[in-house]
């Protein structure tokens, strides 16, 4: 049943907001997807009329342009999706993924007094309580908040975090209207099925509305803070609590140039190979020992200091890994840097990227087949020669060809990764990341193998066999119970049936259509023959209104069906 503009009047806070979208939609050449949506029925009359339901067709631009250009269009809840997805080339393809990329999430800043104010609310005090110098003249501007510098009546320089006026709402309205959207893909596209449209709105709905709680911020960074405790190389701001909230964060200033400014580098005569070392030597802490890892590392969010130290910003995103995917890309980077594609094909069916009813000995040919002729070609190099980048886009494309269903987090330590390459080798051409990368995945296996882990493992395989004897009986129970009531139900779904009936619902509709214009063209008659009302020239006024409309929808009737090409 078609989504009612009732339910979308009771589902969003503001209906403009959903013509808005499809409006914007329209404009980039995306009619198509409108209507196999069912959602032309809220385009206004106008333009329905003007354009005879045929929506115009944009030459140019390629299609992932296109859609690009429509999201920046429609604000920051959009860029922050079209962000999340350019980590997933696994679902939404290479070209739609690079396209992504280039979306700046940069727009202009608030007013400042409009950020005082809202300092002021949150901290519960005045500002000149809370600050010797506040600079009015935002540092930075984006789209969920802008960055003003600061410090407290102590001295000390601080950075505040103030986040936009109403984006909480705006954004849960986006939202909301994400969901639908994503429930109508799933219901009337069914090829869209296969990157999950309602899975990808509910995980980034996850992301944003904790990148909208500044506490989750806040508690991340602190996080980091004790993981580097002890680090001699790298330094993680401090947090000010008692002037932080949800919607202001109060940091610590960092004295530091961009991570990528290599001249000041060399003009503060730090060693750029030990930043390089030391930067990516933390980053494989974070994922391969700590679980725990920044997941947006661009240049602008590291910093070098003075003594060598480097210094990380903006927590917002992070990314976390489990034990036992730990173990499982270490095991994965040691099969690729070795060549043995059996254990690396074993890596990726043990992690559950494989599809369940993919028949795997076909699987393990064919991928094998794939992972040598692509991969054959890189190691004739040395490992210092090869690009981690062009490693990892090989293995994703492939991960993709197979139909692999790759986890977000996994996705992003590869984006991570790859982002921290570039800057390793910005810092020093001759960097290896392969080579900083060994010690931590062989260190990881050998801790697999230690007596306290296998002890660990052990332990838990027989809790997990001990609930499986206890839990088993009572579901074999419930299952004979069901099927002597005859309440077994089977669930199934018709695949390819949405096209009929979208094409029977537009003959049902032109149907109806001519049904009335043939209604009203009679009335004009039984007018015209009874002399009902005023006439002019001896013809009924109303006979003559009701003919002139019943013709004008005739021929707009006749239009549409000459323009779909349906005669």
């Amino acid at each position: 049943m078609p989504f009612s503009l009732l339910k979308l009047r009771s589902t969003y806070k503001n209906i403009n907001r959903v013509r808005q979208i499809i409006n914007v939609f329209l404009k980039y050449g995306f009619g198509h997807i409108i209507d196999q949506l069912r959602l032309h029925r809220y385009v206004s009359l106008k333009k329905r009329l003007k354009t005879f339901g045929q929506w115009p067709v944009v030459k140019g631009p390629t299609v992932p342009e296109r859609l690009r250009m429509a999201f920046a269009e429609l604000g920051p809840s959009f860029i922050k999706l079209a962000q999340l997805l350019s980590s997933r080339p696994d679902l939404i393809t290479a070209p739609f993924a690079n396209e992504f990329k280039k979306l700046q999430d940069k727009v202009p800043p608030f007013p400042s007094d409009e950020a005082r104010k809202i300092i002021v609310e949150e901290i519960q005090l005045p500002i000149d309580k809370i600050f010797a110098k506040f600079q009015a003249e935002p540092g930075a501007a984006a789209s969920i908040a802008q960055v003003h510098y600061g410090t407290l009546l102590d001295g000390r320089d601080v950075i505040i975090k103030v986040q936009r006026p109403d984006i909480r709402e705006q954004i849960e309205t986006d939202i909301n209207i994400l969901t639908t959207i994503a429930q109508l893909m799933d219901k009337h596209i069914p090829e869209s099925r296969f990157f999950n449209p309602i899975g990808i709105v509910e995980e980034f709905s996850r992301t944003i509305r904790k990148e909208l709680d500044f506490s989750e911020e806040a508690k991340n960074c602190l996080r980091f803070r004790k993981n580097f405790e002890n680090s001699p190389h790298i330094y993680i701001p401090k947090i000010y609590s008692e002037f932080s909230t949800e919607k202001i964060l109060t940091m610590e200033r960092i004295d530091g140039v961009r991570i990528d400014d290599i001249p000041a580098i060399e003009r503060m005569g730090l060693d750029r190979r030990e930043l390089a070392k030391n930067g990516v030597d933390a980053y494989f802490k974070m994922v391969l020992e700590d679980g725990f890892f920044h997941a947006d590392p661009h240049p602008g969010n590291i910093f070098a200091m003075s003594e060598g130290l480097i210094g990380f910003m903006d927590f917002g995103i992070v990314g976390r890994v489990t034990d036992e995917m730990k173990e499982t890309m270490a095991n994965t980077f040691l099969a690729l840097i070795n060549k043995d594609f059996d254990r690396l094909i074993d890596q990726y069916i043990e992690l559950g990227l494989v599809p369940e009813e993919v028949d795997l000995i076909a699987f393990r040919k064919d991928f094998k087949s794939d992972l040598v002729y692509f991969l054959e070609p890189l190691y004739g190099l040395t490992l210092k020669e090869i690009n981690f980048a062009e490693y990892m886009d090989i293995v994703t494309h492939l991960a993709m060809k197979h139909n692999m269903k790759i986890p977000s987090d996994l996705l992003l330590v590869n984006k991570a990764m790859l982002i921290l390459e570039s800057i390793g080798r910005e810092l020093d051409p001759d960097f290896d990341f392969i080579a900083a990368a060994e010690p931590y995945a062989s260190k990881l296996v050998r801790e697999k193998l230690s007596p306290s882990r296998i002890y660990e493992k052990t332990k838990k395989s027989i809790e997990e066999i001990g609930d499986f004897v206890v839990v088993f009986p009572r579901q074999m129970k419930q299952i004979i119970r069901k099927v002597l009531k005859d309440d077994i139900h089977m669930k199934l779904t018709h695949i390819g049936l949405e096209k009929f009936i979208r094409d029977m619902d537009k003959a049902s509709n032109r149907i109806s259509f001519s049904l009335i214009v043939s209604s009203i063209l009679l009335s004009s008659a039984i007018m015209h023959a009874t002399g009902v009302g005023p006439k002019i020239y001896g013809f009924s006024i109303l006979g003559l209104s009701a003919f002139g409309f019943a013709f004008l929808l005739g021929i707009w009737l006749i239009i549409s069906i000459i323009r779909s090409g349906r005669l």
